[in-house]
């Protein structure tokens, strides 16, 4: 399976590469921060706010200033507090050693270490693990609506229209669609609502040969982005409770040789870039057709 992904996370590169258009209501819609206690930000790899931050509009623009605001100073609390976890830990190991104290500067020391990784993020450092998604994670997705190529945040796991909102607790893997599940599971998706993410590189979690969980990483040879296959789906709560929800998953197939040979059982499906607009635009009468631009 496709557990996590390096991807092309800018819209720039989409306009670029694809001459698509920003779906912009729906990117201020998912990024726009609601204060108060419980106000949670949505998970989005740190290159998807920074260009909000330089492009976006004036007002969501703002609100991530003041989200980033508010999530530094919990930060800050919040590595102060730790500190003085382990300090306290410290001295009370000096007098007598404890499986508790011991667990505490162990936990806590690790907690300051990751506040800090998130905090130097908001100021400005830059890394990595910024276009990486995960399940649960926001990404741009290439998707053709009234014959525009056009791009919208969705997240990383799919929940299909008309299933309850605890469907993502019950079915955990909707982030990766099976190609001989396309025609069941996938059914209401599979050669209607169609979409690409752009990945670089991909990663699997795969039991090694001493049992122990590894990850493995999978480059493409050529070392040009993959075009993923992918599903989506526009949730609504029917309830009117919850917020509407795009959401998506990548289809994956039997591993070629290469990737079998490191450890993938699954692999994701990269399409050719002459096939974008067949994938993008589907006959639900011609699923032939669809599988073809697979192989």
């Amino acid at each position: 399976m496709c557990y996590s992904a390096q991807i092309r996370a800018e819209f720039k590169e989409f306009q670029r590469a694809f001459g698509a258009v920003m779906d912009i209501d729906t990117y201020v819609k998912t990024f726009w921060w609601g204060e108060g206690a419980q106000a949670r930000r949505i998970k989005a790899p740190r290159a998807m706010v920074r260009e909000l931050l330089e492009i976006g509009p004036p007002e969501l623009q703002e609100n991530l200033r003041a989200a980033d605001a508010a999530e530094a100073d919990m930060l800050t609390r919040e590595i102060f507090d730790q500190k003085c976890r382990v300090g306290d830990a410290e001295r009370a190991l000096q007098v007598r050693e404890t499986k508790k104290a011991r667990e505490d500067v162990r936990i806590g020391t690790n907690k300051i270490q990751q506040s800090q990784r998130r905090l130097d993020t908001l100021k400005g450092t830059r890394g990595q693990d910024d276009s990486r998604i995960f399940p649960g994670v926001c990404c741009p997705v290439l998707v053709v609506e009234n014959g525009q190529r056009v791009v919208k945040p969705m997240r990383y796991e799919c929940r299909p229209a008309g299933t309850p909102a605890m469907y993502d607790r019950k079915f955990p893997g909707t982030y990766n669609a099976r190609r001989d599940n396309l025609e069941a599971f996938w059914r209401r998706q599979f050669g209607y609502t169609h979409g690409l993410m752009v990945a670089d590189r991909f990663y699997e979690n795969v039991e090694g040969p001493d049992g122990q969980n590894q990850r493995i990483e999978f480059v493409p040879r050529t070392g040009e982005p993959m075009l993923v296959a992918c599903l989506w789906s526009h949730w609504r709560d029917p309830t009117g409770v919850e917020p509407d929800l795009l959401s998506f998953a990548a289809i994956t197939d039997e591993p070629e040789p290469e990737v079998a040979a490191v450890g993938h059982d699954r692999t994701i499906i990269n399409i050719k870039l002459e096939y974008i607009d067949a994938w993008l635009n589907p006959d639900p009468r011609n699923l032939d057709a669809l599988y073809a631009i697979f192989d």
